[in-house]
């Protein structure tokens, strides 16, 4: 297991019977290195408290709203099983499991979860949501479902957190670094407006998010996660090779990017990058660069008065029945019908 030493301080339980709380093998895999020295199991409650003694937490970095292109995120899961690593980001983040089982690690604390878990947590908080080893054995009657909204406390005006108004959601978000769980009715409330929030666009969509804001930072159908002297300090982390791609994509969309020179911009070979392309995205290279094109296309159509011609050449496109093709796939219109759509 990488060299660490796993020590269970229950003279009543073998180590063996760790496998029964915990999936051990799945932590390796998935969780990137975390160097476990001591699990101490409370098995009252069927929480674990995770203390790390060395060298702390490898998370990886990444920034979510730059990969997904939107300064407020709304993703809608269904896998096998919950793909994403241990990590942390810049963006806020609200979870709601709408179906699958397994062990959630937030912070310093590890605890079984079930669907209609519901979680926020702050910036930069390490976390992972590990399903139960079964779900790794590809029984299709098994799912994880889940929705996601991802934010960056940037996207609200420095002013709007100076109103008097905005204080309880600007402690909310101070509060959310120790991870909070939302439960009983909130949770139930909030569940419902998360499946609303995934079909709203534009201002709708901040509206909406508002709307949870002001509910979650005024319940008290909260528990905390992390312990209250977790720092959220993370001494060792991981690069994340995949940001580069990002930032480089969003940047050069309109160019001819082959596989072998995005390969290089993550300084890996071409198969290495579509294997970790792949696993990171649930998608290939080409189906995210396209995403990123015709979101740019979108934009142009509604915002320029660029023709459908030019708009196609901005975005990298060759010729234009490509184009149409592509954006007639994403969007289940032609760049014509799209730009008339929305201008009625």
């Amino acid at each position: 297991m990488d060299g660490n030493i796993i020590i269970l301080i229950n003279a009543t339980l073998p180590p063996i019977a760790l496998t029964k709380f915990y999936h051990l093998k799945n932590i390796f895999r998935l969780v990137a290195g975390i160097h476990l020295r001591y699990i101490y199991p409370q098995i009252a409650k069927g929480t674990y408290t995770l203390l790390t003694l060395q060298t702390a937490m490898k998370a990886l970095h990444v920034e979510i709203t730059n990969e997904l292109q939107a300064h407020i995120a709304v993703v809608k899961r269904d896998e096998e099983y919950s793909k994403s690593p241990f990590h942390y980001h810049p963006e806020l983040e609200l979870v709601y499991i709408k179906e699958g089982y397994g062990t959630r690690i937030v912070g310093d604390k590890l605890d079984n979860y079930t669907a209609g878990d519901m979680v926020f947590l702050g910036a930069n908080l390490p976390h992972v949501w590990l399903n139960d080893e079964i779900f790794y054995k590809g029984f299709t009657y098994l799912r994880s479902k889940s929705i996601v909204v991802y934010f960056n406390k940037d996207v609200f005006a420095k002013g709007f957190y100076q109103l008097k108004e905005s204080g309880k959601i600007n402690d909310f978000f101070v509060r959310a670094g120790r991870g909070i769980k939302v439960t009983g009715k909130t949770m139930q409330k909030i569940a419902e407006k998360m499946e609303v929030l995934v079909d709203m666009q534009g201002f709708d969509r901040i509206i909406g998010l508002m709307e949870i804001l002001h509910i979650l930072s005024t319940s008290k159908d909260i528990e905390y996660l992390a312990n209250e002297l977790y720092t959220g300090v993370i001494l060792q982390s991981k690069p994340d090779r995949l940001s580069e791609v990002y930032t480089y994509i969003s940047n050069n969309f309109f160019k001819d990017i082959s596989l072998e020179h995005i390969a290089k911009v993550a300084n890996l070979t071409p198969p290495a990058f579509c294997r970790l392309f792949k696993q990171r995205t649930n998608k290939h290279f080409i189906e995210y660069l396209n995403e990123v094109r015709i979101s740019k296309a979108c934009k142009y159509l509604l915002e320029s008065n660029l023709n459908i011609s030019e708009i196609a050449f901005s975005c990298g496109y060759k010729t234009l029945s490509n184009f149409n093709k592509i954006f007639k796939k994403s969007t289940g219109l032609s760049p014509k019908e799209y730009r008339q759509k929305a201008a009625l």
